[in-house]
């Protein structure tokens, strides 16, 4: 079995685990963990997140965010994505991502990803992390969420690395730093 699988099947157990699902362990810091994968194994995390979804065995309830899908949301609501390709074309990919940024903010995507009531076994996992960059950076948005989502464990699914101080994309891009959170298997 490839180490990635091994991971991930780790990470089934982990995610069904009561101290997990209630934040044991972190030294009163937020519940937030990061799986970090290489970009390249991306297919076979996709494959497994839709396994787990609908898994009815599992001991938790996986609610998914996948943030590009959120970040197209925030753009049809405002009634934007028909201008979006037109935008780019006349003022250019600089321009077109400042307005992009001003528009899906932190908070904007907040307001999308919450729901209530948050219930016991509950897991937040966001998914789509390198897909909505540079639209969004995920430090930035766990920084908005944890108000929010204290009462659950937050899940990142990254296409990068985390050494316990800071996220790198791709295991390329510059790094940012990011404390708050944890690495899983």
């Amino acid at each position: 079995m490839s180490e990635i699988k091994e991971r991930l099947d780790r990470l089934r157990t982990l995610v069904q685990d009561g101290d997990f699902l209630e934040g044991k362990g972190l030294s009163n810091e937020v519940n937030i963990r990061i799986f970090c994968y290489d970009a390249s194994d991306e297919m076979i995390v996709r494959h497994f997140i839709g396994q787990l979804i609908a898994d009815p065995s599992l001991g938790c309830h996986i609610i998914e965010c996948n943030l590009y899908e959120t970040f197209l949301k925030i753009c049809n609501d405002m009634g934007i994505t028909e201008e979006i390709p037109p935008m780019e074309r006349d003022s250019g990919k600089d321009f077109l991502l400042k307005q992009l940024q001003s528009i899906a903010t932190e908070g904007a995507f907040v307001e999308k990803i919450q729901y209530a009531p948050h219930e016991n076994g509950d897991v937040l996992m966001l998914t789509g992390v390198g897909d909505v960059f540079p639209f969004m950076r995920v430090h930035s948005l766990l920084e908005a969420l944890q108000p929010h989502f204290s009462d659950i464990p937050i899940l990142v699914m990254y296409p990068g690395k985390f050494n316990g101080n800071y996220l790198k994309l791709f295991d390329k891009l510059t790094p940012n730093p990011y404390y708050r959170a944890f690495n899983v298997v």
